[in-house]
């Protein structure tokens, strides 16, 4: 097996360990990460063959090793070892604890194969790494709704939820089919169909107060998640446009995503910002008045008044918290 150069032995050693970590891994996902043509990863494919690795392929399936091979654990670089720090801490904190649990056992694995210097290394990191996250993304009630949510997606089993919405005034009893698992905006969210509703619906994990396994199977054939988020993208949403000084701008670029922002346009001192938004009337709504000092509302008119009755609601409120001061 010959080497035209050290990247392409990089390369190729990086193709044997993606394939020994799937069953199957198709040539597009290969060129697509190594960004390279598929006739290099062809090429690539064809050398580990004549070096006397075992590799399958058939048309338009893909590639995978003769079940059994393997290579001798693979030893780590320090700054991958680091990596594991990192990766833990934040399986701790944005995990239920179930999965955090097994990804610390498989975790403890990995560490086994380290070297002495590659330990040292993460035992001087794993103390000095902290992180909180700004809210809870799990009910502590339900420590492995991600384990039988997983379940659910790999097994075609129906599962019985326990919801309560943003806006309801009961618990409601679901019966999903689920799609998959997505984070965003700090939440994590299952993309499931629901058989109450007889349509695609998302939840939000941490609003779930109960899950069950069923021996249900799935009665459809379901896309991916990204393919239901697409079409949910634009759905029961409105439209909101205001203008905003730029002066202030600064301070809410980072969290203008989690209320539908889509594109901006300066105009003079100001710019325009465009929303898309499934909750004006109380998210978007009080997130407006944080600076509202500094912007006005284009449309849509719905939001306005829900401003003013906001402002309403707080000046009754400091009227009389100072009557109840003065007596």
């Amino acid at each position: 097996m010959s080497f035209d150069n050290p990247k392409r032995f990089d390369r190729i050693v990086a193709i044997f360990i993606q394939l020994q970590s799937k069953r199957v891994v198709k040539a597009h996902e290969l060129a697509e990460r190594f960004q390279v043509s598929l006739r290099t990863i062809y090429r690539d494919i064809r050398s580990l063959e004549a070096s006397g690795v075992p590799i399958f392929s058939e048309a338009g399936i893909g590639y995978s090793l003769m079940e059994g091979y393997r290579l001798p654990p693979v030893r780590f670089t320090r700054e991958e070892a680091g990596s594991f720090v990192a990766a833990e801490k934040l399986m701790q904190k944005f995990t239920d604890k179930t999965l955090g649990a097994y990804f610390e056992s498989a975790l403890f694995k990995v560490k086994s194969v380290l070297r002495g210097s590659e330990k040292d290394w993460i035992t001087a990191l794993e103390s000095q790494v902290f992180i909180n996250p700004s809210q809870s993304v799990f009910n502590d009630k339900i420590p492995n709704a991600l384990e039988l949510l997983f379940e659910s997606i790999v097994e075609k089993k129906q599962v019985l939820l326990h919801y309560e919405s943003l806006h309801a005034d009961k618990v409601t009893e679901r019966l999903l089919e689920v799609v998959g698992v997505f984070h965003e905006n700090n939440y994590w969210y299952v993309m499931a169909y629901c058989h109450l509703r007889q349509d695609y619906r998302q939840f939000r994990i941490d609003r779930m107060l109960g899950i069950k396994r069923t021996e249900k199977a799935f009665t459809k054939e379901h896309g991916t998640v990204d393919e239901y988020r697409v079409k949910d993208e634009y759905a029961d949403k409105t439209r909101v446009r205001l203008l905003v000084d730029k002066k202030v701008i600064k301070y809410i670029r980072n969290s203008r995503n989690y209320y539908g922002f889509m594109a901006e346009k300066i105009k003079g001192t100001q710019v325009e910002m465009t929303f898309m938004c499934s909750d004006v009337e109380n998210a978007f709504s009080r997130w407006y008045i944080m600076f509202g000092d500094y912007a006005q509302i284009i449309e849509p008119e719905s939001l306005k008044i829900r401003v003013r009755e906001i402002i309403r609601n707080m000046e009754a409120k400091l009227q009389l918290g100072d009557e109840e001061s003065l007596r």
